[in-house]
């Protein structure tokens, strides 16, 4: 699963890329992106298919998978590999709750191929359903919208507004994403205090800072003067992993410097080292929403919007079929206790080395991401310029 956790860290840091130019806080799931993404791809064919795939960050990483077994077929595994990742983010346990759920819906007698719907359902236990979007629009967007609300606990409402839908839609491909988990170690609320969090050198505003005074997994990043700590999850199976710029406002420069390869450099295990830390972290609140054709198209997924270039074959012998939106809403708190993220994606498609005891304070803008331990994967990716 290497190769996918290298996948995944790519289209997050291209797609932050996109996104990161405003300054406000940002945070978004890439393996929801994703996976909504790689549903579209197993309908896609020629041209289509393979901008979808170079946007995955699959393209590289599947070349390198079949020069391993050149008899593999190479859309296999990538399929092969969402699947494995949703039966591990589904397990259930007391740990933490994480859920991830996809869903298809067609328009109410569209002729789709019969291998397509069964492949979505295979590797993405995908729900498949008709909805009459021609006659009955809004109950459709209804239904959508209330299916994302109960899978994500009721953090992420109305994914597609009013009005979003309508009797041109033939398809709408769905991924949420909710997690809730509780601190290894939970902050005590007594020694969380009023605090200033610096937006830049010169302004400043109020805060509640959390703290706390343990071990954890620490590394000083010389080359990009930052430090890096993990802060793990009870059942340690999941992380935040917080990136925090040593000057107040070393953000920009940090983030032209980070790559993928850098990434999973710094946050493997065994490059960080157990350092007793004075943690002080913010308590923090991002509801955040993303169109996403504009970012998808500069990272190189043209054909799939346009009417005149989309191949979507795989799916439906109609012609025509092309993608009109990709939504994605995500959530996040942050507090004493742990922390509660979800995100959902919507496509629709239609026709047309250590000192003692350092210090860790984040109070000034940083980074943070949710990491799967076990696959490396990055569940969700933020920044905090103002918490």
């Amino acid at each position: 699963m290497h190769l996918f956790a290298e996948a995944t860290t790519k289209f997050t840091l291209e797609l932050y890329r996109q996104l990161r130019e405003s300054d406000n806080n940002i945070f978004y799931s890439p393996i929801s992106m994703m996976t909504a993404l790689a549903m579209l791809q197993l309908g896609a064919k020629g041209n289509t298919e393979k901008q979808i795939e170079k946007v995955l960050q699959f393209n590289e990483t599947t070349k390198k998978t079949t020069e391993k077994s050149a008899h593999c077929h190479d859309e296999e595994n990538v399929h092969e590999q969402f699947q494995k990742l949703m039966t591990q983010l589904n397990k259930s346990n007391d740990a933490y709750d994480l859920k991830a759920a996809n869903s298809i819906y067609g328009a109410k007698g569209f002729p789709f191929v019969q291998t397509f719907l069964e492949d979505i359902k295979e590797y993405y236990q995908a729900n498949v359903e008709s909805l009459d979007f021609e006659h009955a629009a809004e109950e459709s967007e209804k239904k959508i919208n209330s299916w994302v609300e109960s899978q994500t606990n009721g953090k992420i409402k109305d994914l597609f507004p009013n009005g979003s839908l309508n009797r041109s839609t033939i398809m709408v491909l769905v991924n949420a994403v909710y997690f809730k988990g509780q601190w290894n170690h939970k902050f005590d609320e007594k020694h969380t205090t009023e605090e200033k969090f610096w937006l830049n050198k010169n302004t400043s505003k109020p805060v509640q800072m959390m703290k706390q005074n343990i071990e954890f997994n620490f590394m000083f990043l010389e080359d990009v003067q930052a430090k890096i700590v993990e802060i793990p999850y009870k059942g340690k199976e999941l992380s935040m992993i917080v990136l925090l710029p040593v000057e107040i406002n070393g953000l920009k420069q940090l983030e032209e410097q980070l790559t993928a390869d850098k990434l999973l450099e710094w946050t493997r295990a065994e490059n960080m080292h157990m350092t007793e830390l004075y943690l002080s972290l913010p308590r923090f609140k991002v509801d955040e929403k993303y169109d996403l054709p504009i970012p998808l198209e500069h990272m190189g997924m043209v054909d799939a919007f346009d009417p005149q270039k989309a191949d979507f074959s795989g799916m439906s012998s109609t012609q025509g079929l092309v993608v009109s939106k990709v939504l994605h809403k995500s959530f996040v708190e942050v507090n004493e206790e742990g922390t509660e993220a979800a995100a959902a994606t919507g496509v629709e498609v239609s026709l047309t080395s250590a000192q003692i005891a350092e210090d860790f304070c984040c109070d000034h803008p940083f980074l943070f991401f949710i990491i799967h331990r076990k696959t490396n994967s990055i569940l969700f990716f933020g920044r905090i310029s103002s918490p």
